[in-house]
């Protein structure tokens, strides 16, 4: 007499064909799910930096001042890319200081005067976006920053900015908030 405790080898088979499904989609389940938090982690840490550097440019732009007196930059501009490289630009600031915002070594950067010339601007740039981030491009494009051409004064944000796992593009606008009038 044979006795029929034991499992065939198909039995066995099947059952760890089985036991592997089922524990194989809830493991990529959770390791996608891992991942796809990490990516929205990163893009959002990169959106927050970004957001902060573009809203402290963007109220700078806005305050700037005419430079009458050509201490800062040309005399009756609002704004200029100093050495006519668009990855920069220099301004008068609402409180009469000269300040610049410019891209180095990957980073947004900004320095400003102690007093309302550009002599006092020192070497020294202040990072206004974390390390993790590399600024690819940056572009500063000005429009109606002279004083006789009728314009208001505007200034248009390009950034092409990669963290970890994310790659964002931005465009935006800024106009002066003065009203830009001969004098």
């Amino acid at each position: 007499m044979i006795k029929k405790n034991a499992y065939t080898l198909i039995e066995i088979l099947v059952a760890i064909s089985i036991f592997t499904i089922v524990i194989a989609a809830p493991t990529g389940f959770l390791v996608g799910s891992i991942r796809g938090q990490q990516k929205a982690l990163s893009s959002q840490k990169l959106i927050d930096n970004v957001s902060y550097s573009l809203e402290y440019i963007s109220r700078a732009l806005r305050m700037a001042k005419k430079d009458r007196d050509g201490t800062c930059i040309e005399p009756g501009a609002n704004y200029e890319n100093p050495g006519h490289d668009d990855s920069s630009i220099r301004f008068l600031n609402y409180n009469n200081i000269c300040q610049e915002f410019s891209l180095e070594d990957g980073q947004l950067k900004q320095r400003k005067s102690t007093t309302n010339s550009e002599e006092d601007l020192g070497e020294i740039f202040t990072p206004l976006t974390s390390d993790d981030l590399q600024i690819e491009m940056l572009k500063f494009e000005l429009f109606g920053q002279e004083q006789d051409d009728n314009l208001q004064p505007r200034v248009t944000i390009v950034l092409d900015i990669k963290g970890k796992n994310t790659e964002l593009k931005i465009q935006t606008t800024i106009s002066q908030r003065n009203l830009d009038v001969q004098y």
